[in-house]
């Protein structure tokens, strides 16, 4: 994967990680800001209706008043907003945050404002409650404290009942605290103060349970929390599969239109995005089958050009042995007709050679092999066939020293000859191959002293049945393949294959230029 497109999936990972991570921050405060004043007003409401309906709370639990500051004022000097005294009015308990922790407040029947200042909400109720209790059953004789205790507990919303077992007394330390103050509140397993003992004047000890205290985590918020993650990450799935998606509806327009015969179709995607890598690769494949598709045009109507002009020869040769009244005549008939056959015969090798590579090419096995010993053994041969060139074969004492290569022999020995031969058709009267080899290339010259080419023809002769309008004609032979075989044995061998104007003979020089080692992949 490349690392650019590495590090964009990364950052919108990371950017998605940390979109989610606020959007949950920002809605459990939210949510729990909003279920804790809820909470707030609610868990104290049993106490504060309790105290609204005493007649002189003031005066019957005055430790309230040392403790939490209970007092009643008239509404006007609370300075109280609309809302609140509305809601006030219905009998709701309002709670107001303070300085020093939250002020709660209830209308009474008179109309008056009673208030209670807490530090610790959830403890100072608790603590308040159960003073409230263990006052009235101190108060009440034993035989009624039952059905006081009864009473109690609906109004005040708490669980009265004496401990039974041994498992309902408390830790040691709430014992010892009971004993000595007579009300002691304390945890169960590590919990937040749900439970409270008092020590009643007669030493009955009596077990109090109170509603749980706030928790952020309740189930609701963690189920909103897990439905809101799960539908951040379906909604980035979602808009991340959409531009996979998309892509791929691309390339598979871009192959359907191929398919309907549209090769110039392309798929248009920037390197960034997924299918980057496959639009790339598929516009490559494109680009190479269009290729294949002209060459193959090409091909079938340049075949069917080259073919036309022997088989009328033979046409012509058959109806002329028919008027031969000789055996000269109609052995030179007949070595006409062998000549054109060898033709023919040769034609077709060439167009099946230039096929195979260009259509894929070959399976190549390259092995070391000498370079200096194929150029020589080049130059020879056609040396025997052309005695009237003076062929000669350059090559350095470096090269002759390390001749060794990494190459498929036959056809770079295919490619020499196919260039020297034709520089031996346009040849005055030299050729010179030059073969130079060092750590990294190999490079193989072919110059003549002929006519040349012209600098604007110098990409075209490599063009399959390509031939110029000078001296390299249809009467030079040929048939416009040797030199596109060229250069596809040299494309197969990781190197190319160029034309130039010689500087020393001052013809054409052809140049093969390939890697004298295969790379790893190759080799695979």
């Amino acid at each position: 994967m490349p690392t650019t497109h590495f590090l964009k999936l990364y950052l919108r990972l990371a950017g998605l990680c940390a979109l989610v991570l606020l959007a949950c921050v920002l809605s459990f405060q939210g949510l729990n800001a909003v279920r804790y004043q809820f909470w707030l007003e609610r868990f104290p409401e049993p106490l504060m209706r309790w105290l609204v309906m005493a007649p002189a709370p003031q005066q019957q639990y005055p430790w309230l008043v040392a403790r939490f500051g209970l007092a009643t004022t008239a509404a006007e000097d609370e300075h109280l907003s609309d809302v609140t005294l509305e809601r006030l009015g219905y009998g709701q308990v309002v709670s107001r945050s303070t300085p020093v922790g939250y002020r709660l407040m209830a209308e009474t029947p008179a109309g008056a404002v009673l208030s209670l200042n807490l530090a610790e909400p959830y403890q100072d109720v608790t603590w308040a409650l159960a003073a409230i209790v263990r006052w009235h059953l101190d108060a009440t004789p034993a035989d009624r404290r039952e059905a006081v205790a009864a009473r109690l507990a609906q109004d005040l919303g708490v669980a009265i009942d004496p401990p039974e077992q041994a498992g309902d007394l408390p830790p040691p330390a709430a014992l010892q605290l009971v004993s000595d103050r007579g009300l002691a509140l304390y945890r169960d397993h590590g919990q937040s103060y749900e439970h409270a003992i008092l020590k009643l004047s007669d030493g009955t000890l009596v077990r109090l349970s109170f509603a749980p205290p706030f928790s952020p985590w309740a189930w609701p918020v963690v189920i909103l929390l897990v439905l809101m993650v799960g539908g951040v990450l379906a909604l980035a799935l979602f808009l991340a599969l959409r531009e996979t998606d998309n892509s791929l509806r691309q390339v598979e327009s871009v192959a359907v239109r191929i398919a309907r015969g549209d090769m110039g179709a392309r798929v248009e995607a920037s390197a960034g995005t997924v299918v980057g890598r496959l639009a790339a690769a598929f516009n490559g494949m494109a680009e190479h089958i269009q290729r294949l598709v002209q060459i193959q045009r090409e091909m079938i109507h340049a075949v069917s050009h080259e073919l036309r002009t022997p088989v009328a020869r033979i046409r012509f040769g058959v109806q002329m042995i028919e008027d031969c009244e000789s055996d000269a005549a109609l052995r030179k008939q007949l070595d006409g007709i062998d000549g054109d056959i060898q033709e023919l015969d040769e034609l077709i090798d060439e167009i099946l050679t230039y096929a195979r590579l260009e259509q894929g090419g070959p399976v190549f096995s390259l092995t070391e092999a000498s370079v200096p010993a194929l150029v020589r053994q080049v130059v020879s041969e056609q040396q025997i066939l052309r005695p009237n060139l003076t062929l000669s074969a350059d090559i350095d004492e470096a090269s002759d020293r390390w001749p060794q290569a990494d190459i498929e022999p036959r056809y770079i020995h295919r490619a020499i000859q196919n260039l020297v031969g034709n520089a031996g058709r346009y040849a005055q009267s030299r050729v010179r191959v030059r073969c130079r080899m060092d750590e990294d290339t190999c490079r193989i010259d072919v110059e003549d002293d002929g006519p040349g080419i012209p600098e604007v023809d110098w990409e075209k002769v490599f063009t399959a049945f390509a031939r110029l309008d000078d001296s390299r004609t249809r009467t030079s032979g040929g048939y416009g393949l040797g030199l596109s075989i060229v250069r596809r044995i040299l494309y197969w061998h990781g190197g190319q294959a160029f034309v130039c104007r010689s500087d020393d003979l001052g013809g054409a020089r052809f140049s093969l230029v390939w890697p004298r080692r295969k790379a790893p992949e190759a080799s695979a």
